[in-house]
């Protein structure tokens, strides 16, 4: 059960990243990526490669995600200590996550308010997107102080068998 709830937890977080505004009357949600409003999620922001083109976070390759210690917790053996403090840390991170989550998509839909007249107030504008650019600092922090604790949690040994284990067969 408690396992269950970490894997639901563990999808909420990977999504973390790619919020979504709905504005009413749109068929497709607005997605702010990088303080850039798109409307199509698989779209990555002008001059950005995205994911779809093999690109991954400049640092991925140092951490190691909390999915990928969860699904192999037997073959590193974890113990009970780093159990907890792994989810102590998940859990945190969580709920400042879904906070800053509702902000950020409370800032995109009033961007997106801003900029659909024919004549935009660009001081406001760019106030808006210096808000959404925050909020956007504050996730990817978040995200990054969990995976350094994550880390910080597993011995040397552990993170070369998950690295290993994360090698393409």
């Amino acid at each position: 059960m408690r396992r269950d709830i970490l894997v639901v937890m563990l999808v909420t977080l990977s999504g973390a990243m790619s919020l979504a505004a709905q504005v009413p009357g749109r068929e497709k949600p607005l997605i702010v990526i990088d303080g850039v409003v798109q409307t199509d999620r698989d779209q990555p922001p002008p001059g950005r490669p995205g994911p779809a083109q093999g690109q991954e976070e400049p640092f991925a390759r140092f951490f190691f995600p909390p999915e990928l210690v969860m699904q192999h917790q037997g073959e590193i053996a974890l113990t009970d200590a780093q159990r907890s403090t792994l989810t102590t840390a998940m859990q945190q991170a969580q709920s400042k996550f879904i906070d800053t989550q509702f902000k950020l998509s409370a800032e995109a839909e009033k961007l997106s308010r801003l900029v659909q007249g024919t004549s935009i107030d660009e001081a406001q504008a760019l106030e808006q997107v210096d808000r959404i650019l925050a909020l956007e600092r504050d996730l990817k922090r978040a995200q990054t102080g969990l995976l350094v604790r994550i880390k910080n949690t597993l011995t040397p040994s552990q993170q070369a068998k998950l690295s290993q284990l994360r090698q393409p067969r």
